[in-house]
Formats: structure tokens, C-alpha cells, sequence
């Protein structure tokens, strides 16, 4: 948002987790070996542990990237 890359948010109560996401920016990527242009964004999970196992978080947030990789598996 705002150009902004990279930032954490601060969770607040009654709130058990928050998600913060940036903007998105060109880079170069490595996909079958090979150099190519790519679209990047930095995601950051913040955790309140006393209500989210982080176990659990992880997981969530594994999925998450995954369906930002490849959208098309939300039809699936």
C-alpha cells in the first residue's frame, strides 16, 4: 500500500492474528533454472501463540502462498 515493500502489523486485541501485506514489485526469479522476470510481494503474519498454535499459522500461511502461486487451484 502506498509503494510501501515490506512492513509488520501489530496485532490488537480481540484480534488473534493480522496480515500484512505489500506492494508488489518487478525481479528477476529463478522458475526451471532459468532467469525471468517475476512479480514479488512480502507477506507477514503476525500471531497472537496464546490463542494460535504456530503450527498452525504456519500451515495456514504455507496454503495461503500456495494459492498466491498458482490461483488456478482455487477452482480445482
Amino acid at each position: 500500500m502506498f509503494g510501501t515493500e515490506e512492513f509488520a502489523a501489530i496485532i490488537n486485541p480481540p484480534q488473534a492474528s493480522i496480515l500484512a501485506v505489500g506492494a508488489t514489485r518487478a525481479e528477476a526469479i529463478v522458475v526451471d533454472g532459468a532467469v525471468v522476470p517475476g512479480t514479488v510481494v512480502t507477506v507477514t503474519l503476525s500471531v497472537d501463540h496464546r490463542p494460535v498454535d504456530g503450527v498452525d499459522a504456519a500451515l495456514w500461511m504455507r496454503a495461503f502462498i500456495t494459492v498466491l502461486e498458482r490461483p488456478a487451484q482455487i477452482l480445482a
